[in-house]
């Protein structure tokens, strides 16, 4: 169904519309005016200043059959109103009654299930209407007030204006499909006060609302004991902003909305007797401050939207899921993410396995067949990447509109909190690619939101990303600065979520990214740092810190800019992790080349130890290395088959030994032939390979040596934890380095010896610190793994012979293109040793 065609449910033919801007004739105002709607602006409101408040002249009625009163509680709803003949009663009070509901046959009050009278239909002059009965009567207004009903009542009289909307009721007849009457009943959205406090709102122009996704976009709720819904969105310069879905026809006039001048924010309660309930659709109708209707937009706090193509916003069901999740939290808070072993399977869902593009049960699916995967692979977390509702499949989620609705091609948000419960029930954490850096340009989203830049620069020299046609958020507006901000907090509180990957981090933190001298403008002081952009970041690690305990934010960062992940008290960004785009770039290089080149190229490997404690980093194998004729990981290694399979295996093991956290992208665990496509799925058969099946045993045994080994980990973004042997042995294209976790060493050392060439090597000599039995914890070319089965028979003495400095040495067998991990054992070694019983 397209948002233009009313349900059966809802009989009410709507005016033709286009997604074309119309202009509307009527005029302008200015919605960021503080004061009250200026007659100088608005002609309506002209009218309205001259003439007695009970009547509404010809402008008024133009204006608001057209939609262009921008303060339409000034019109609509119970007014008092002077010269009404006074209620007898002392607990009534005598009111005009206002409503504007185009294409309905009749509107009665309701007072306490009887109905206390009809309002009178301006459709069209009915001579026999008696002006003293009826103020509203004005003969120029014709058929311009065709769905203007109105009346004056005797009304109780409420204990506060808050409550008025309960004292009385609409019963409202509407045409039938079949000729017949459909009768609805509700409260009168224009009888409710004030919506949004005082302090939600000082707080939404200050950007400082930390929890918009509670405050803005549509809340189900109960006002005065009605139930309905609050719309709330930012749009300071709109002239008109009204709500329009399934439940009135898509029509713009009948749910026009309050402009809350101190924040440029517009409010309406819409009761639920009027349709307005979880699961129905919605968009904002914006009229811009020049006079033009935009196209409908989507609700940028929207918590639902509907599956794309689709681009309505939909009403999310407020009910909380029963989180289990309580001890992973608790223990997670407690956690030192440096201090812990972390191994990421990152995932696009869509295209992980394709029977999870279920909008029904994607995410259910999704949770009985992924979680144990990765789980029995032994990854620790999950990273997706972004779910963020986005509009092109093709961006695989890097160009989202909806920053606080998770994509409906996988069910509803429920359904996400249901599967990240689920993955904390398994022991295994949840990251989220987050993209606070652009946005699409889709007509129902972000871009000249209220008909100006709103949440992106004005100049395209700041606001317009070349390479992604995309929009650049203006992090330097308090609004939109609160908006990501709150944003991040709702993934990780709302959601429980573990970590936000932030993507694109470059091409926030400088100005002329990706541009030409003279395509750029400068920062106040002359340089070419993005200011806003890095004070944002700031405060996004300072409030996730504060408010989440134990998540953690990740960049993707790819240039050398100081202090990534230093504390914001230190004066750096405050990130908890990097990916090191450097170390990946740099090593695959090296695996591209045939061996008998790779000693002329031997410092690709070793280059990432030079800076590796700069940053505390993730060392990423991500979905950009494989794809757009990059090919998959299996593709970029040279030789034939067998050596193809084992320069893959030699590289994990590497990879895995090496200083960092870990990151593979999905498919590269069983050596995936074809580049990834996200319009297909994984090679699942090829695990009826061995060789396949190999990689993905190897992947799952490296991470439980990884989880099993202090030394492996413990030490990551410290020099402490490392120690160079062999870094210079570019003839035999050989390395090999200690881990080193904290003392006493003796129990806590790993070697890590790798060959890059395919001629196998015995005898080759290694210094090692401690005397004894050395144990082969891994070799990358054991047969379970599809290798030659060549090695060192599990285990190695030393011999007495010093070497690179140290007391004793191992004469190692290195089999071809492969990577052998050693542990000192300290049982077998030195039994009498009394750190051997803690071993």
């Amino acid at each position: 169904m397209t948002e233009e065609t009313p349900t059966d449910k809802k009989p009410i033919e709507r005016p033709q519309q286009s997604d074309a801007p119309r202009e509307v004739k009527t005029g302008r105002a200015n919605a960021a005016d503080d004061a009250a709607t200026d007659p100088a602006i608005d002609p309506a409101a002209s009218a309205l200043a001259d003439v007695h408040p009970a009547a509404l002249p010809i402008e008024v009625v133009q204006a608001l059959a057209v939609g262009r009163l921008q303060d339409p509680f000034g019109i609509l709803g119970p007014h008092e109103v002077p010269g009404l003949k006074a209620s007898r009663s002392k607990k009534k009070k005598t009111m005009m009654v206002r409503v504007f509901l185009p294409g309905a046959l009749r509107v009665e009050v309701v007072v306490q299930d009887k109905v206390l009278g009809e309002l009178q239909s301006h459709t069209q002059d009915n001579p026999q209407d008696n002006p003293q009965d009826n103020p509203e009567s004005n003969p120029q207004a014709g058929n311009a007030a065709a769905g203007l009903f109105s009346g004056a009542l005797a009304l109780p009289i409420p204990e506060t204006d808050q409550l008025l909307a309960a004292c009385y009721r609409l019963r409202i007849t509407w045409p039938a499909q079949d000729g017949g009457e459909v009768i609805q009943e509700s409260a009168d959205p224009y009888a409710f006060g004030l919506l949004l406090g005082d302090l939600d709102l000082h707080l939404i122009s200050e950007g400082r609302h930390q929890e918009l996704g509670s405050c803005l976009g549509a809340q189900v709720m109960e006002i005065g004991g009605i139930a309905g819904v609050r719309f709330a969105v930012w749009a300071p310069n709109a002239m008109r902003v009204s709500v329009v879905g399934d439940f009135n026809g898509w029509d713009g006039r009948r749910h026009a909305m309050r402009l809350r001048h101190q924040a440029g924010v517009w409010e309406l309660f819409i009761p639920q007797g009027l349709g307005a309930q979880p699961g129905e659709r919605y968009k904002y109708e914006i009229v811009s401050r020049d006079g033009v209707v935009l196209p409908h937009r989507a609700d940028p706090v929207a918590r639902q939207t509907e599956a794309p193509p689709a681009t309505a916003s939909v009403i999310a069901d407020p009910r909380a899921l029963e989180w289990q999740d309580a001890l992973w939290l608790e223990q997670r808070a407690s956690a030192n993410v440096q201090k812990t072993p972390m191994s990421v399977y990152e995932v696009h869902v869509g295209s992980w396995m394709r029977n999870v593009n279920d909008p029904e049960r994607g995410w259910d699916l999704l949770a009985e067949q992924l979680i144990p995967y990765a789980k029995g692979m032994g990854f620790t977390h999950i990273e997706l990447m972004p779910v963020m509702e986005y509009p092109f499949g093709g961006s695989w989620g890097y160009q989202p509109l909806s920053q606080f609705a998770p994509t409906a091609r996988y069910g509803s948000p429920r359904d996400f909190a249901r599967f990240v419960d689920r993955c904390h029930g398994a022991s295994l954490g949840v990251i989220l690619d987050w993209v606070p850096a652009h946005f699409p340009t889709d007509a129902h989203g972000l871009a000249l939101f209220d008909g100006t830049a709103l949440y992106e620069y004005a100049d395209p020299r700041e606001g317009f990303h070349r390479d992604w046609d995309t929009m650049i958020y203006n992090l330097g507006r308090n609004e939109v600065h609160g908006f990501m901000i709150a944003s991040a907090l709702f993934w990780l509180e709302h959601f429980h979520i573990d970590a936000l990957r932030v993507d694109a981090v470059a091409s926030m933190l400088y100005r002329d990214y990706s541009r030409e001298a003279g395509e750029w403008i400068p920062n106040q002081f002359g340089g070419r740092e993005n200011l806003e952009s890095v004070a944002f970041l700031r405060e996004l690690n300072r409030v996730v810190a504060q408010r989440c305990p134990g998540a953690i934010t990740i960049a993707e960062e790819s240039t050398a800019w100081p202090g990534v992940t230093r504390s914001v008290d230190e004066g750096g960004l405050g990130f908890a992790l990097k990916w090191n785009m450097g170390w990946m770039h740099d090593t695959l290089r090296y695996m591209e080349y045939e061996p008998i080149h790779r000693a002329w190229h031997h410092n690709d490997m070793s280059f990432g130890l030079v800076y590796a404690w700069s940053e505390k980093f993730i060392l990423p194998l991500s979905h950009d290395e494989v794809v757009h004729g990059k090919g998959s990981l299996l593709r970029k290694m040279p030789g034939d088959r067998w050596q193809q399979f084992a320069n893959l295996r030699a590289y994990f093991g590497f990879m895995w030994a090496h200083p960092g956290k870990k990151l593979l992208f999905m498919g590269g665990e069983i050596a995936q032939h074809k580049e990834w496509n996200h319009d297909g799925e994984i090679e699942w058969p090829l695990l009826e390979q061995p060789e396949h099946l190999g990689i993905q045993r190897l992947v799952t045994d490296l991470n439980q040596l990884l989880a099993q080994t202090p030394a492996l980990y413990r030490l990551d973004h410290e020099p402490a934890g490392f120690g160079w042997i062999v870094g210079d042995d570019d003839k035999n294209s050989v390395f090999a380095f200690f881990r080193y976790a904290e003392p006493p060493h003796e129990q806590n050392v790993v070697l890590a010896v790798c060959n890059f060439t395919p001629v196998p090597r015995t005898g080759y000599r290694i210094g090692v610190p401690f005397s004894g039995v050395w144990q082969e914890s891994l070799n990358t070319d054991a047969q379970y793994y599809g290798g030659s089965n060549m090695g060192n028979a599990g285990a190695m003495q030393t011999d007495a012979i010093p070497a690179h400095g140290h007391p004793a040495s191992l004469a190692l067998t290195l089999p071809a293109l492969s990577t052998v991990i050693f542990k000192y054992n300290l049982v077998l070694s030195d039994p009498s040793h009394p750190s051997a019983e803690l071993t």
